[in-house]
């Protein structure tokens, strides 16, 4: 802590965490240390298996590599802080620390959130304009629409980093909740929070509500192709394609919105922390699997993996 005046400016935060489950303090170690570790694998797993596989070198499997690739980030940017303070007496972040892990995860779901929205025009190219698909989804506008994702990720994170700079904590320092997020931090402040939380709103309208309305108005436009379509068969394969997207969409907004819902007044009860572990633990961990259980692409690409390992 700094004093000046009259004043003490606060310079770390104590991270309640899960503190309060003294008795599954272990068991909620070893869970989420697991869920960790298989959200690494499995994600560097699918990041290989696309880059080695040739017949995996399309638009669908680029995003889908650089969504491994993101959620990869994201769950680092919480878990092993997370796991670290599970047997720590102590535990302290410092702002500098706070800013830093709410920049990183805050950069890492916004250029998912705009990932997923390329990864719908994609899936809505490939169902709506098949014959057209390979000239639309050119390599380069692949890379385009990739680097696009980060830099608005990025340049939003910026933008709310420069804000979250300029607040001052007098005290207390006490966060309840496992990582640094904006609405425990915007209550703990002792300095005007409505910069922060007019940009905060604004970024919710640009990366939340637009990006949602864009996924929805492509898949409408599937939806609409795909009953166009004579053949049972080819109905099934049309909707094949979309479905992992569709379950991974629903998936990452309805949680992120429930979760930033229920904390909007900076609590975090319970609920609300376990609620946060399924958004930034569990989904990084289920996305590899959503689009691979079902894919016929991905099964081939393990199978050929497996023969050149059997001449190896």
């Amino acid at each position: 802590m700094i004093r000046g005046g009259n004043i003490t400016e606060i310079t770390y935060f104590v991270l309640l965490g899960f503190s309060d489950f003294p008795r599954i303090i272990v068991v909620l170690f070893v869970v989420f240390l697991v869920i960790y570790i298989m959200t690494l694998t499995w994600n560097l797993s699918l990041i290989i298996l696309i880059r080695i596989d040739s017949h995996l070198h399309t638009p669908m499997y680029f995003f889908l590599s650089n969504l491994s690739f993101i959620d990869i980030c994201y769950v680092t940017s919480t878990a092993p802080k997370m796991l670290y303070d599970f047997f720590q007496e102590q535990k302290i972040i410092t702002f500098v620390g706070c800013v830093v892990q709410y920049f990183v995860f805050s950069t890492m779901g916004l250029s998912e959130s705009c990932l997923m929205t390329a990864m719908a025009y994609d899936r809505y190219t490939a169902v709506c304009n098949p014959l057209l698909y390979s000239s639309v989804m050119s390599p380069t506008l692949c890379v385009q629409l990739v680097l696009g994702s980060y830099i608005a990720g990025l340049s939003a994170s910026i933008s709310q980093l420069c804000a979250m700079l300029q607040l001052r904590f007098c005290g207390p320092n006490v966060i309840n909740h496992f990582f640094c997020d904006t609405p425990q931090l915007l209550v703990l402040s002792c300095t005007d929070t409505f910069s922060l939380q007019l940009l905060t709103a604004i970024l919710t309208m640009l990366f939340g509500i637009i990006n949602v309305l864009v996924i929805m108005i492509s898949y409408v436009y599937i939806v609409i192709s795909i009953m166009k379509i004579t053949s049972a068969k080819g109905r099934s394969k049309a909707f094949n394609t979309c479905a992992s997207h569709l379950i991974a969409v629903s998936l990452f907004y309805t949680s992120s919105i429930f979760v930033y819902l229920s904390s909007s007044t900076g609590g975090s009860s319970s609920f609300d922390r376990f609620a946060s572990v399924f958004y930034t633990v569990v989904i990084p961990m289920l996305n590899p699997l959503i689009y691979s259980l079902r894919n016929k692409e991905i099964k081939d690409a393990l199978k050929r993996l497996q023969k050149k390992r059997g001449y190896c």
